[in-house]
């Protein structure tokens, strides 16, 4: 996974980053809110999801589908193959990230792009925690254990 990454050009990394950040920027500007996903996830599945204030998270999250998808059929890019691992092993991994993220009150995109954007001391607290957490995890899993990634 982290080979294919590297083989990923500068120029598109750059380009989805200014695209994620000005994504950001104008749901702040014209809306009011942080840009989120898991926020936003959480509050169509805790309320009802067809009230009018809900429409415009159906097409926040509509909108990151459709931009993958349009990116990848722009640029003729494969998709990526899904993972080899077993099917409790993701569903545990989702939960415990969905649990992450409901105990830290928030995810990478909440706190990691809009949170520092504002200078939030709790969400670069936040930030610099799961980032020190991924590489530690990293470390254990491919050095200690063995496993590619």
């Amino acid at each position: 996974m982290i080979s294919a990454l590297q083989s990923v050009p500068f120029e598109s990394v750059l380009a989805g980053g200014l695209l994620i950040g000005f994504a950001a920027l104008l749901l702040f500007a014209f809306n009011g809110r942080i840009a989120g996903v898991c926020g936003i996830t959480f509050s169509l599945i805790k309320h009802h999801p067809t009230l009018p204030s809900m429409t415009w998270r159906w097409l926040f999250l509509g909108g990151l589908v459709a931009g993958t998808l349009l990116y990848h059929f722009l640029t003729n890019t494969p998709f990526p193959e899904p993972p080899n691992n077993s099917l409790p092993l993701l569903i545990g991994g989702g939960l415990l990230v969905g649990y992450g993220t409901s105990m830290g009150s928030g995810c990478t995109s909440g706190h990691g792009v809009c949170g520092i954007a504002r200078f939030s001391t709790r969400s670069i607290t936040a930030t610099a925690c799961f980032m020190a957490a991924g590489i530690v995890s990293l470390f254990v899993f491919k050095h200690l254990f063995g496993w590619s990634i």
